[in-house]
């Protein structure tokens, strides 16, 4: 039998549908959005929020947003950047930094919401599981999360951020089995391991000094030793609680902009500018007519 190829012909590229521009880029999954944003139609155009959660090499993000036509509006959102006003300077990527940024968030949301004196969460962290229970007034704020492209691994530090929003008082549908201590044997979450995450336990290398002194060379610097990471964690966990007000940068704003083309002139200058130009051309003209009659 002859091997005969397979062509696509003219009718496969007239029906051809080219794919969303951030499909394309490998940045959106389009499924996992459609089920997150899909709202039903009796609800009246009432904002569906995502409790959003993207990580960068330095950065850690964490944003309330919704859907609309128009393109997703972001009500409140966090960053580890800000830790270091609470007390955190160092190790912002890590699991108990995004427990931080994921507690910060959610008091901001409340805050903005005047609803942090009803739901103020789980104060004492012990590492169990933790819901918010609805109050007589009003429903605790409620979210789902989306996590993006991510895999959601076991002990994935997304599910630090998630903990740190719900122990900061929202109510995101969840479950324990992707939390760090979560065993399978047992198919029981422990409450210890999770908690020496959340406080950081996890990355003392007392026992190997070389690799201690070349991965946390930023800690020893500023005099953070493994006995008192737990302290310093703490201590964030209580300056967000007592203040999580955000504040504008205090990056000042050029002086002069930069520019990359010519200034654009009104009336008046370009009038000039060739009024100018004509009474330099008729200079130059009766320059050069002297010069004639002179070699004449």
């Amino acid at each position: 039998m002859v091997f005969v190829k397979a062509q696509k012909r003219k009718a496969y590229f007239k029906r051809f549908q080219v794919k969303f521009k951030r499909r394309r880029e490998g940045k959106t999954d389009y499924r996992a959005r459609i089920s997150l944003i899909n709202q039903d139609k009796n609800k009246y155009n009432t904002p569906k929020y995502r409790f959003v959660v993207r990580f960068t090499n330095k950065d850690i993000v964490a944003q309330i947003t919704s859907a609309s036509i128009a393109g997703d509006n972001v009500l409140a959102a966090a960053y580890a950047h800000e830790l270091p006003r609470y007390g955190l300077e160092v190790g912002l990527t890590n699991y108990a930094a995004a427990y931080c940024t994921g507690l910060l968030l959610a008091h901001c949301v409340l805050k903005m919401l005047e609803m942090e004196d009803e739901y103020e969460g789980n104060v004492e962290v012990t590492g169990e599981d933790f819901s918010v229970e609805p109050a007589e007034s009003r429903r605790p704020f409620r979210a789902l999360l989306d996590v993006g492209l991510i895999r959601t691994t076991a002990g994935n530090r997304i599910f630090a951020v998630l903990k740190g929003a719900l122990d900061g008082g929202l109510d995101i549908p969840h479950s324990d089995k992707r939390f760090a201590g979560f065993s399978k044997d047992s198919k029981q979450l422990d409450a210890e391991v999770h908690r020496k995450y959340i406080y950081g336990g996890h990355t003392s290398m007392e026992d190997e000094p070389e690799k201690y002194q070349s991965h946390f060379s930023e800690y020893i610097k500023k005099g953070i030793d493994a006995d008192g990471i737990e302290g310093m964690y703490k201590k964030v966990h209580a300056a967000i609680h007592a203040d999580s007000t955000q504040k504008k940068s205090e990056k000042q704003p050029p002086k002069e902009r930069k520019r990359y083309n010519l200034k654009r002139l009104t009336y008046e200058e370009r009038k000039a500018k060739l009024i100018e130009r004509l009474n330099a051309l008729n200079e130059a003209a009766g320059a050069d007519e002297d010069e004639d009659e002179d070699d004449e």
